[in-house]
C-alpha cells in the first residue's frame, strides 16, 4: 500500500463544478464507458500497490466537474494513456486544479545523455511540499525499462561543450564532493527534512551548469560520478521526507549519471536505494527485482562492502515478501562478502556501510519474518554498535528492537525501548522515523488500557509538539 504522507490535499468543494469536457472527449476517443474507466483505474492503482476503489459513480462525478484526489487522477492519466497509447497529463484530462500537485516529468532516464540532462533540469525544479502525493510514482514499465537499459549499457562519450564559458576542473569536482559529504552527514544526524531544500538549490544552480560546461574526458567522468553521488543524497533526503514521487525521479536520474560516469558500483547502489524505497512502500515484488538488479549489475565492478550492501537489501525485500529461505540465503551471502571488506578499496560514500549497518539490516529482516528471538538479538547488537553520528539509523534500530521485544511478549520492555528511541530522536525531521513510531503505536493498540501505553503515547505527543508537528 502506498504510504501517503501528504497534507492539505484539495477537497471536492474546492474544485470547479463545470462539466469536464476534456475527460469526456478522451473517454470517447478511447471508447471506454464509465464502468470501463473505473475498472482500468482500479487496475492501475493495483499495479502501484494502491487500493483504489473507483466506481462508475465516481467517474460520472468527474465528468460533471466534481473533485478528484491527486493520487486517483494520476491513475486515470495512466489508465487512459495506456488505452490511447500516448502520455496524458492531468491538464489533458481536465484536472487542472490538481495538475500542479503531482510531478508530471518523465523518468529522467533517457537514451541520449543530452536529453537526460534536459530532463534533469526539469526534475530539479520540482519543489516538494505537503500538497504533493506519491501517487505519481514511476510505473513498473518505466522502472523496468530504466533498469534494463542500465544493465546492458555502455559508457557514454562525455563530450563537453567547448564553447561553454565555464571551464570545469578537478577543483570543482572536489568542492562538489565536499558539499555532498556535508549534506550526507546532516541527513544521517537530523533526517532528510533538514537539508533537502538547500541541497536541491545547490544541485540546480551549481551542479547542473557544471554538467553542461567545458571539461576533459577524465574530468568529465569524475564530474558525472560526483554529480550522481549528490543526486543520490538529494533523492534519499526526499524519500526520508516522505516525497516519494520526487525521490523516484531523482534516484533514476542519479542512475543515469552513474552510467555516464561508468561507475557500476554507484549505479548498483542507486538501485539498492530504489529497492529500499519500494520495500518501505510495501511494494515487495518491485523491491526484490530492484535489489537483484543491483546485485547482478554490481558484480565485477563492486567491492565486497558494496556487494554486502546490495545483498542486504535483497534480504530486506525477501523478508517483506515472507520468503524466509531466500532472505536467509541473501543474509548469509552478505555476511560472507562483509568478511572480505577492505576499507582502502571503498569510495568514501560507502563508508556508512559498517558492521552496525549490516546488523541493522538483518534485525529488520528477522522482525519482518516474525522471528522474535533472532530479531531481538540482532537489534540489540545493532543498537550497541551504531555510532551516535548516525542518529536516524540508531532511532530505527531502537524502534525495531522495541517491535522485536513486543514479538517476544515483553510489553513493558518494548515500551521502554521505544520511549528511549523517541526521546533521543526529537531533533530528527524524518517521515520514515515517524512511520516507525506510528507502526509501533499500532502494534501496541491492543494494550491501550495499560498505564505504560498511555504514558508512551503522551510522550510521543510531547515530542511532536517540540518539533513543531501537529
Amino acid at each position: 500500500m502506498i504510504c501517503n504522507t501528504s497534507r492539505g490535499v484539495r477537497t471536492t468543494a474546492q474544485m470547479s463544478r463545470e462539466p469536464n469536457h476534456r475527460l469526456a472527449a478522451l473517454m470517447a476517443e478511447a471508447g471506454v464507458s464509465n464502468k470501463g474507466l473505473a475498472r482500468r483505474v482500479r487496475d492501475a492503482g493495483q499495479g502501484h500497490g494502491a487500493d483504489i476503489r473507483t466506481s462508475h459513480v465516481a467517474v460520472q462525478r468527474w465528468l460533471q466537474g466534481g473533485g478528484i484526489q491527486p493520487q486517483t487522477a494520476a491513475f486515470v492519466a495512466e489508465a487512459l494513456g495506456e488505452k490511447l497509447r500516448r502520455k496524458l497529463t492531468l491538464s489533458d484530462l481536465g484536472f487542472v486544479e490538481v495538475a500542479h500537485e503531482v510531478p508530471s516529468t518523465g523518468t529522467g532516464y533517457d537514451t541520449s545523455l543530452s536529453e537526460a540532462l534536459t530532463m534533469l533540469n526539469s526534475i530539479t525544479q520540482i519543489i516538494p511540499d505537503d500538497k504533493q502525493t506519491d501517487a505519481s510514482l514511476l510505473s513498473e514499465s518505466d522502472v523496468n525499462s530504466a533498469v534494463f537499459t542500465w544493465l546492458v549499457s555502455r559508457p557514454d562519450d562525455l563530450l563537453s561543450d567547448s564553447a561553454a564559458a565555464r571551464r570545469v576542473d578537478v577543483r570543482d569536482v572536489a568542492a562538489m564532493r565536499t558539499v555532498t559529504d556535508t549534506f550526507t552527514q546532516l541527513d544521517f544526524l537530523y533526517g532528510g527534512g533538514h537539508g533537502h531544500a538547500t541541497l536541491r538549490h545547490y544541485f540546480q544552480h551549481e551542479v547542473v551548469p557544471l554538467l553542461k560546461g567545458n571539461f576533459t574526458t577524465e574530468v568529465g567522468k569524475a564530474l558525472f560520478g560526483a554529480a550522481a553521488e549528490t543526486l543520490s543524497v538529494l533523492g534519499w533526503s526526499a524519500y526520508d521526507s516522505g516525497h516519494h514521487a520526487v525521490a523516484n525521479r531523482y534516484l533514476l536520474s542519479a542512475l543515469r549519471l552513474a552510467q555516464a560516469a561508468d561507475d557500476r558500483m554507484l549505479g548498483a547502489c542507486v538501485l539498492a536505494n530504489l529497492s529500499h524505497q519500494a520495500n518501505y512502500l510495501g511494494q515487495a515484488s518491485r523491491a526484490v527485482q530492484l535489489a537483484r538488479a543491483s546485485v547482478e549489475g554490481g558484480k565485477g565492478g563492486s567491492t565486497p562492502r558494496g556487494m554486502a550492501l546490495f545483498l542486504a537489501h535483497e534480504a530486506r525485500a525477501l523478508s517483506t515478501a515472507q520468503d524466509y529461505t531466500g532472505a536467509v540465503r541473501a543474509m548469509n551471502e552478505a555476511e560472507k562478502c562483509f568478511e572480505r571488506v577492505d576499507t582502502a578499496d571503498d569510495p568514501k560514500w560507502l563508508s556508512y556501510m559498517d558492521e552496525a549497518e549490516l546488523v541493522g539490516e538483518f534485525c529488520h529482516c528477522f522482525r519482518d519474518l516474525k522471528r522474535g528471538s533472532e530479531a531481538v538479538r540482532f537489534a540489540e547488537r545493532a543498537v550497541a554498535l551504531t555510532d551516535p553520528k548516525y542518529a536516524r539509523t540508531l532511532g530505527f534500530v531502537r524502534m525495531v528492537l522495541a517491535q522485536s521485544q513486543l514479538l517476544n511478549g515483553d510489553l513493558e520492555e518494548a515500551v521502554a525501548t521505544a520511549t528511549q528511541a523517541v526521546e533521543a530522536a526529537e531533533a530528527l525531521q524524518s517521515a520514515r522515523f515517524q512511520r516507525y513510531v506510528e507502526n509501533f503505536q499500532h502494534d501496541i493498540s491492543p494494550y491501550a488500557g495499560s498505564a505504560v501505553i498511555r504514558q508512551f503515547k503522551e510522550r510521543v505527543r510531547e515530542a511532536i509538539v517540540s518539533t513543531g508537528g501537529e
